[in-house]
């Protein structure tokens, strides 16, 4: 066996790169093509997950070969670096890690990045009327949203923004695009952005009715003609729109990515609702155009740690009252 071992750990170094063949996982994964031993080889290189050492992990904010910021706002920061495991490519365009600093956090960021067991809830139109809609307005009020004003109205972040209409030309009609701070800006095939838009009325998809057909129909075609023009060569059916429910914050948007990108936590069932979904929905809806999104049981995942959870979903399953599922 362990002659075996080590025939086989011998044909790695001999491996002669000739060409990559494609890039996917976010970027996280490669195929290279090559040879060893003058015989066609493939070899598939993909990230191992961080070592769990506290030595290790203690170690790596401060043994960065580089660091540069994509961008700030509030107390949300983030950057590319490179670990100091590749001395001999000490350039920037060798980053191998993204990193997200929120400084100072909050507990409520604390729980949110713990590991956690994990809810499906359902939530009925009377829940969301007497509990879910209260949560989201006392979020609202107590300043959640600060950062996503900076942005929209032109104080922070302006140097990160793709494009933007004018701002306070048309309320209803303006939006802007700008990167997704989990995007690492580079990846095309991991494209992720987010389009805010300007209204203020709509804090989520339980505020859309069927007289906002022809508005989303209109956003969804302006997010994906900029999103084209931003960047060349790609066309509008390699990419997806959707919106989350829950969302990380109560200010409606809207995130388009590419195909390609891996389905993760943020686009599975439970999580993002596709927008050509919603306002199929929306349209086939009987009644008049003030009937929306506020009138349907909605199902989704949370987080045992999270607010939603501990102060609604719970004590109402306690109490007997929460949606069981039929």
């Amino acid at each position: 066996m362990a002659t075996t071992k080590a025939k086989a750990e011998e044909l790695v170094p001999k491996f002669k790169f000739e060409r990559q063949l494609n890039q996917d996982q976010a970027g996280r994964r490669t195929s290279l093509l090559g040879k060893i031993d003058n015989q066609p080889s493939l070899l598939i290189l993909e990230r191992a997950p961080f070592p769990t050492s506290p030595d290790y992990l203690a170690s790596l904010p401060t043994t960065l070969l580089t660091l540069k910021n994509l961008g700030a706002n509030d107390i949300y920061h983030w950057y590319l670096a490179q670990s100091g495991t590749h001395p001999d490519f000490s350039d920037e365009s060798f980053a191998d890690l993204k990193i997200n600093l929120v400084y100072p956090c909050t507990e409520q960021h604390i729980k949110k990045y713990s590991r956690q067991g994990v809810r499906f809830v359902l939530e009925t139109p009377a829940i969301y009327a007497e509990h879910v809609q209260p949560f989201m307005q006392a979020k609202r009020e107590a300043g959640r949203l600060n950062w996503c004003f900076n942005i929209i109205e032109g104080r922070k972040e302006q140097e990160d923004v793709i494009f933007r209409t004018p701002y306070g030309e048309d309320p209803e009609e303006g939006f802007l695009l700008l990167p997704d701070l989990n995007w690492d800006r580079k990846t095309v095939d991991a494209l992720h952005l987010l389009g805010l838009v300007e209204r203020r009325d709509i804090w989520s998809l339980r505020d859309l009715k069927k007289k906002h057909v022809p508005w989303l129909r209109h956003m969804r075609a302006k997010l994906l003609e900029a999103t084209t023009k931003a960047y060349q060569g790609l066309e509008e059916d390699q990419l997806k729109l959707y919106v989350h429910y829950q969302p990380t914050y109560y200010h409606f948007h809207i995130h388009i990515v590419h195909v390609q990108l891996e389905a993760g936590a943020t686009q599975a069932t439970g999580k993002a609702v596709g927008l050509e979904s919603i306002i199929e929905q929306l349209e086939g809806m009987q009644g008049n155009d003030e009937a929306g999104m506020d009138g349907v049981t909605l199902g989704y995942t949370l987080g045992e740690a999270s607010e939603l959870w501990t102060e609604i979903f719970e004590p109402l399953k306690k109490s007997g009252i929460a949606s069981q599922r039929r």
